[in-house]
């Protein structure tokens, strides 16, 4: 495999709509208030990519180390398959995350002190997802924090970036946008269930099992679409844009929760990133024009 499709690989290319939605979102509320600067949306949608890219870096490697990855079936991990040695994505993964703070210095001079902590949690918490002495997501933390730095920190933060306010309507915006971001990991761990188990990996989904993981897909599936429906009386019938997707979200959730096959839920997973970046499109356009 050519060298750049092995770093391709590591990045994990399908997740990364989970980084590019929040910007979005955040942007196009502030847009449509009257409020936009183009180098704070290059800034925060490279910064978000490059936590995204140095999250899955370090996930690669620290399930590798933890040995939660022997009996992988989704895609290949590139640490585990020997594509890259531990040495050379511990190396990559820090180069990632200090390219991320230094984009981030911008952001701080922009917003304040408040983004430089922000950042800081920001990576402490992907390198705590899967490494460290006590990893979230071993721990079944990984949908809470999710949720709240895809969703609540990652609108709410480019929306104030933007428009230098906190409004509640950004934390509303947010929601959506965090619970189907999640669900792109609750895929993941529903196909993981069994060797997560194995491994001592202790998520949601082990924890819980088949039946609930299930249920809970679909009921951050329904929940986003309340969630866009309340912005209804304020926002006018355009933000209701994402509604063009129920079709799809019907049959996306009837899938996952249809699927008895591992292997089956690897197409899933990239469609529901696929779904979670449509929507937010969506929406976004929909907070524009309305």
């Amino acid at each position: 495999m050519p060298r750049w499709r092995v770093w391709l690989l590591a990045a994990r290319p399908r997740t990364l709509p989970a980084a590019v939605t929040p910007v979005l979102v955040g942007t196009a509320l502030a847009v449509s208030r009257g409020k936009f600067d183009p180098l704070v949306f290059v800034a925060t949608l490279a910064v978000s990519l490059l936590l995204q890219i140095g999250a899955n870096f370090a996930n690669d490697v620290f399930d590798f180390l933890k040995g939660a990855d022997v009996a992988r079936r989704g895609p290949t991990r590139v640490t585990q398959s020997g594509l890259l040695s531990s040495r050379e994505m511990l190396l990559s993964t820090g180069a990632i995350f200090a390219l991320a703070a230094i984009a981030g210095l911008y952001l701080v001079s922009v917003g304040g002190m408040p983004f430089l902590v922000i950042g800081a949690l920001a990576i402490l918490s992907a390198l705590a997802y899967t490494g460290g002495p006590w990893p979230l997501g071993y721990h079944g933390l990984g949908d809470v924090f999710v949720f709240i730095f895809f969703g609540l920190v990652g609108v709410v933060g480019v929306y104030y970036l933007q428009a230098r306010e906190v409004a509640l309507e950004a934390v509303a915006a947010s929601i959506p946008v965090g619970l189907l971001i999640t669900n792109i990991l609750v895929v993941n761990n529903l196909r993981d269930i069994e060797t997560d188990r194995a491994a001592g990996k202790r998520t949601l989904a082990v924890r819980f099992g088949y039946k609930a993981t299930r249920r809970q897909y679909a009921m951050l599936l329904i929940l986003s679409y309340l969630t866009v429906a309340a912005l209804f009386p304020s926002r006018g019938l355009l933000v209701l844009l994402p509604f063009a997707l129920a079709p799809m979200a019907w049959r996306l959730a009837s899938d996952v929760v249809t699927n008895r096959h591992a292997p089956a839920f690897n197409p899933l997973l990239a469609r529901s990133a696929q779904f979670s970046l449509l929507f937010g499109i969506l929406f976004a356009l929909g907070l524009l024009a309305s």
